[in-house]
């Protein structure tokens, strides 16, 4: 039966769905979508050739000034990217899901100067259904410029809401990343909207140019009179000595912009404004229609793959300048953490020790703290991990500690989200379980090395099951201890691994590029596994997003191929770990010795601007992305089985192997869709 995704027409026999590669789509190279439809037309293309001299963008259509153009949210659009004709957008999402989508600016002519092609004002406005419907602008609606890191586009800069300006520079292509996140209860239903782009002086004032000569005299009288009430309020106080005085420095600032000259005679009622006027702006801007269908059903709050990534918290002491322990510590950490939630991570701060042990918590306060209970029911979390030792020294013996936290913490409904990470040792190379022992990979490991440090993590983690049978000790494994070989080659010493660490380890977890293109292997590693027991395969991914491959890698594939490999859960060893800085503000550099990006998912906000809080990376995004994929999948599997999920993710040709996988939108609109269709019927 046929069915419509976006501008494409589908057709679905039983359950064999189209191969994408029979599918007619634009031949973008390495771009690829989700929830996402794309139609490419011939119009809208305007000659520019005409345009000469001094141009002053308040008097010429801004299509003949700047191309503008949708992109998807998997494509890394580059300084050096061509326009494309474009149509409207539709998007489709789940309730409690996020969707991107990229608008490509790249000017025609040059009407700014110093250098610049010119600037652009961007606005969106709130996405409407037919029923009365919103969803709003700076609640379900973010705007972010994407900026190069070393060349690639990857950091996220947040853009003011509703209204932006940014520069544009000649000969070069920039983007602008469109979010819109989809409340639990948000009706569902069809979204329409509009992003309105105009081109204008580079120093324009942006707020005040795309509104109404209405809407700006009632904001100069409202504001005015909301300081002024604020002031003659103030004047006759005493209490809150401190407060009132920062609010009357701030106010006193305000009111003076708002009574001087420059300002008032702007919104005054007598004379003309000189400035656009709404129907100039109507008709000299570019607007791209944006639409959404939000589908009838939500995505789970608490995700149904734990994904544990790890934040260094030596690195916020360092470049916030936050003592260990201090109020502000507590403060930076808790923003770390409430911040990454929204990405469907389960956070937890890391501290290493002697021989590369790691301190892994995911609360820095202890188990009798009101903030333990906040962290770990927050239904958006799905695991925890338990400090072994004491996170802030608090006086008892490191043995008190533990057995306190434990009987504490195994009373909880939330302890079945626990874990102990007890291990994270870093070695100089490994060889492949796949390769001769003289063939070293110069790629860092996190593993137990030896039979004194198996000897150690057994002691500890007897320890914890003393006093909690149940809990669960999460293992980092390579192929046993290098100095007590478990088999003659280093596979089959791997695949002893489980029986080795039995019962000292319930999550068993090791890394992508152990098993290299071999997806098969993952069978062999569940095998020796007790599911009956309690245990559990998680892939942990060394080398997850660097830089260096962003431009070859669909980083959404990453959790196509966890759930393909039966993988029960994802551990990324690092999200801030960048070299070291005491300067919050001070540029990026990446650790030596790694691939550009690798540990490294988000930025602090004050390299980019006074914003404190931190900024995403394209990868952060795309991985985000992968993980909502898994609940359609695990949606899917719940009506039709595993294997049937799997099946669907290789009929529709989204994923395949390791490195046979989508670089078109198509197959992952394909794959929704009909997971929305047959789960709804």
């Amino acid at each position: 039966m046929p069915f419509r995704v976006g501008f494409y027409e589908v057709v679905v026999i039983d359950k064999a769905l189209c191969n994408s590669q029979d599918l007619m789509v634009p031949p973008v190279e390495g771009v690829a979508g989700g929830g996402t439809a794309y139609g490419w037309g011939d119009s809208g293309q305007h000659d520019s050739s005409q345009l000469r001299g001094t141009i002053d963008p308040a008097k010429v259509p801004s299509i003949d000034l700047v191309h503008a153009w949708y992109m998807p949210s998997t494509a890394n659009v580059g300084p050096q990217d061509m326009p494309r004709p474009v149509e409207p957008i539709s998007l489709l999402a789940a309730r409690n899901e996020r969707e991107s989508i990229q608008i490509a600016l790249r000017p025609k002519v040059n009407w700014g100067r110093s250098g610049i092609a010119g600037a652009v004002q961007v606005q969106c406005t709130d996405l409407c259904s037919a029923a009365g419907d919103r969803l709003v602008v700076g609640q379900s609606l973010t705007l972010r410029r994407v900026v190069p890191v070393l060349g690639v586009p990857d950091a996220l800069v947040p853009l003011d809401i509703p209204i932006s300006q940014i520069s544009l520079y000649p000969g070069e292509t920039s983007s602008i990343w469109v979010s819109i996140d989809v409340p639990n209860a948000q009706p569902p239903g069809h979204y329409e909207g509009e992003l309105i782009i105009i081109a204008t002086k580079a120093d324009a004032e942006s707020t005040v140019q795309c509104l109404g000569k209405a809407e700006k005299h009632q904001l100069y009288r409202d504001i005015l009179k909301i300081v002024s009430r604020l002031w003659n309020l103030l004047m006759g106080k005493q209490w809150m000595k401190w407060w009132v005085e920062r609010v009357k420095s701030a106010t006193t600032s305000l009111r003076r912009v708002l009574l001087s000259p420059s300002f008032s005679d702007f919104f005054s009622d007598n004379g003309p404004v000189d400035m656009m006027d709404e129907d100039s702006i109507s008709n000299l801007s570019i607007r791209l229609k944006l639409s959404l269908t939000v589908w009838d059903f939500v995505l789970p709050t608490t995700p149904s793959l734990p994904a544990v990534i790890g934040i260094s918290d030596t690195v916020i002491e360092d470049r916030f300048g936050v003592q260990y322990g201090s109020k502000e510590w507590y403060e930076a950490l808790d923003q770390h953490f409430k911040w990454l939630l929204q990405y469907r991570i389960s956070p937890y701060f890391c501290r290493w020790g002697d021989s590369m042990r790691v301190l892994a918590y995911t609360c820095p306060w202890p188990a009798d703290h009101p903030k333990s209970d906040e962290y770990f029911s927050d239904p958006r979390l799905a695991a925890y991990a338990v400090p072994y030792s004491q996170v802030v020294s608090c006086g008892d013996t490191e043995k008190d500690y533990l057995q306190r936290e434990v009987d504490i913490l195994k009373t909880k409904s939330h302890w079945r989200k626990a874990y102990f990470y007890l291990w994270m040792s870093v070695g100089d190379g490994f060889p492949s379980p796949q390769t001769h022992p003289t063939q070293i990979l110069s790629i860092e490991n996190h593993f137990p090395l030896n039979q004194d440090q198996y000897d150690s993590l057994r002691s500890m983690a007897n320890e914890i099951h003393a006093y909690a049978p149940d809990a669960r000790v999460l293992t980092t494994y390579y192929s046993g201890p290098n100095d007590a070989p478990l088999a003659s080659n280093n596979f089959e010493a791997f695949l002893k691994v489980p029986e080795f660490l039995r019962p000292h380890t319930q999550i068993y977890c090791t890394s992508e590029w152990v098993l290299g293109n071999r997806e098969d292997l993952a069978k062999d590693i569940i095998a020796e596994l007790q599911p009956e027991n309690g245990e559990t395969f998680r892939i942990p991914c060394q080398v997850l997003v660097p830089l260096s491959a962003l431009l070859h890698t669909q980083h959404r594939a990453v959790m196509w191929r966890v759930w393909k490999e039966g993988g029960t859960g994802f551990l990324y060893w690092g999200a801030n770990c960048y070299e070291k800085a005491t300067v919050a503000s001070a540029e990026i550099r990446f650790r030596r010795g790694l691939p550009p990006g690798d540990g490294v998912l988000f930025y602090p906000g004050e390299v980019f601007s006074s914003s404190h809080q931190p900024v995403a990376s394209l990868r952060l995004e795309r991985l985000l992305s992968g993980l909502q994929d898994i609940e359609y999948l695990k949606l899917y599997a719940s009506r039709f089985g595993r294997d049937e999920s799997v099946s669907l993710i290789e009929k529709t040709g989204m994923y395949l192997g390791p490195e046979r996988y989508t670089h078109e939108h198509m197959p992952i609109d394909v794959m929704r869709s009909e997971i929305f269709r047959t789960c709804q019927s």
